[in-house]
């Protein structure tokens, strides 16, 4: 098992900055990618961004050249970088790992979130 922890989120206002911390724990050698998912009210989870063990990263086109995931091993630490932030970005946003003895996939493991708000 593999336990996720985020924090770092708030209220900012549009323009500003935050950083999204996610602690991971537990069994971590057999976390295979992990990335950050997003939900607003009254939609759907969307992937932000993702980071494998190659360190590629991949991301929502909506978040491209503002938003930087990377990934600490030394602190068992995934961040998000958030700059240049809109009101549209207001969500509640989750970390997420993949286990290569499970299906692989993003949504292996579920942190419980952390609610970032951008007042316009």
């Amino acid at each position: 098992q593999v336990q996720l922890v985020e924090s770092g989120g708030g209220l900012v206002q549009a323009g500003g900055s935050l950083r999204l911390s996610c602690a991971y724990s537990g069994s971590i050698l057999r976390i295979s990618a992990m990335g950050w998912y997003r939900q607003a009210p009254g939609k759907q989870r969307e992937l932000v961004a993702s980071i494998a063990s190659s360190d590629s990263t991949n991301y929502a086109d909506s978040v491209k050249g503002r938003f930087t995931i990377s990934l600490n091993n030394a602190r068992n630490t995934l961040y998000l970088q958030m700059n240049s932030l809109k009101p549209e970005d207001t969500a509640v946003y989750y970390c997420a790992a993949a286990d290569g003895r499970l299906t692989g996939r993003l949504g292996d493991y579920w942190g419980r979130g952390t609610q970032v708000t951008v007042s316009s």
